[in-house]
């Protein structure tokens, strides 16, 4: 798993986008008091199950991996020339 530059700034708007699309699409609300743990595998687990991103691996389910996972997702939902994306 090779780690993108800007990983954690990716898996902050991951996590603001994930709650945004959470709460429009009616599972539930992300409270500003929640976990960044409990924020990031509900937010994981809406978009596997929506398939909007593909699951890890059974044994692979770690909280890394989630995030990696979740930095990749809105990486490619970033339009071309956001400062994120920038080497």
């Amino acid at each position: 798993m090779k780690k993108l530059k800007h990983e954690a700034e990716l898996l902050k708007e991951a996590i603001r986008i994930g709650a945004v699309y959470m709460e429009k699409r009616g599972a539930g609300n992300i409270e500003a008091t929640d976990s960044a743990s409990n924020k990031i595998t509900a937010i994981y687990r809406l978009l596997v199950l929506d398939k909007l991103i593909q699951p890890l691996a059974k044994g692979d389910e770690s909280e890394p991996n989630m995030k990696h996972k979740l930095a990749l997702w809105i990486s490619r939902q970033l339009p071309k020339g956001h400062p994120l994306l920038e080497d």
